[in-house]
């Protein structure tokens, strides 16, 4: 695995024009902070937000933090740059997606796992290198890779930084916080929501209902939004779901419908955060900009193609192509314009502190 710098850069620069083109938000946060932003939701929140030399460029203030943002340390680092260049932040952005987190408390390093529940789940999956679409049977979960998945992906960690903000006095009046979700359709539940990463996300959600009566005293509000089903690292990693995202594309994108990143955290920020008035969340409190996703018309449409899917129809029927490129551009690669034959540093430095 490795980057392309200026293949990243031409990804960070398109997105950068998308928001650009769209016009600035009438009631946008001035000081946020992203944490997890180095690809996939987190990095276009950043971006809708402003991006670093980008930001720069344009007279914007943007710092990066380059460490664990699980740790300690790296809490308190964050908030004395906080307090020297900003005072307090309006917004939170809690985006990471990692495979462990070693407890800033106990000093236990737990790993997630990406599992059923209570039985033996066989599925559909692809290679997507390959081409190949194969079944993948994932054995059930324990209680320890259960508790241990929570302690990576759930709210607990969304919890300490929000708690560390306040104590630290850097929360401004009107502070919102979110962290992001998915739900998905019965297709990815098994492996999802009704998994062990479900059990995490129930955990964030009912993270965010705490936090919600925590910041209320100071008009603060805290949700968790639930996005679309889109290529990240994250999402790459879960069995079932590239095949599901494949198919998904396709539908998508012929109905007009499709969506990356970047358009769902502007859509996101445009309709429901920073709208002018309140968000509409559903019944459980949760933003919903998964709703073109799990539209009846798109769900089943998906549905008539998954029992069809094979290898050998895989490139005809499914977006497989789209799904390359995207992963690929993560990484700064297949990028039109970018010159991968020319000599380039891989060794890109983050501006001084």
């Amino acid at each position: 695995m490795t980057s392309h710098p200026e293949g990243c850069a031409a990804n960070v620069q398109e997105q950068i024009s998308f928001v650009q083109r769209n016009g600035a938000l009438n009631h946008a946060p001035k000081r946020v902070l992203v944490v997890g932003a180095s690809t996939g939701y987190g990095l276009a929140s950043r971006i809708s937000a402003a991006f670093e030399k980008a930001a720069h460029a344009a007279g914007l203030y943007a710092k990066s933090i380059n460490g664990d943002a699980f740790s300690d340390e790296i809490k308190r680092q964050t908030i004395e740059l906080i307090k020297s260049d900003l005072g307090q932040i309006d917004l939170l952005v809690y985006s990471l997606a990692s495979p462990r987190r070693t407890h800033p408390k106990t000093g236990v390093t737990h790993k997630s796992v990406l599992k059923p529940l209570d039985s033996a789940f066989t599925a559909k999956t692809v290679d997507s290198d390959k081409g190949l679409v194969n079944e993948v049977t994932i054995d059930p979960a324990n209680e320890q890779e259960i508790a241990d998945t929570v302690a990576v992906m759930g709210g607990e960690d969304w919890k300490f930084w929000v708690d560390a903000l306040e104590e630290a006095g850097v929360v401004a009046q009107g502070f919102t916080t979110v962290a992001y979700s998915y739900i998905g359709p019965d297709l990815t539940w098994a492996v999802y929501r009704n998994g062990t990463i479900g059990k995490a996300k129930e955990n964030l959600e009912a993270t965010a209902k705490q936090l919600y009566a925590q910041l209320a005293p100071k008009n603060g509000r805290a949700y968790v939004s639930v996005n679309k089903a889109l290529v990240t690292q994250a999402s790459s990693a879960i069995p079932v779901v590239p095949l599901y995202i494949s198919l998904l594309y396709k539908v998508m994108k012929e109905k007009g419908l499709h969506e990356g990143c970047i358009e769902q955290i502007q859509r996101l920020f445009k309709t429901q955060l920073y709208n002018g008035s309140n968000p509409a969340p559903d019944k459980e409190g949760r933003l919903r900009v998964d709703d073109l996703e799990m539209r009846d018309d798109v769900q089943r449409a998906v549905a008539d193609l998954w029992p069809q899917v094979n290898t050998e129809n895989l490139e005809t029927i499914s977006d497989i192509e789209g799904y390359r490129s995207e992963f690929l551009k993560l990484f700064g690669f297949g990028i039109p314009g970018v010159d991968y034959q020319a000599d380039v540093d891989p060794a890109v430095g983050i501006p001084s502190l």
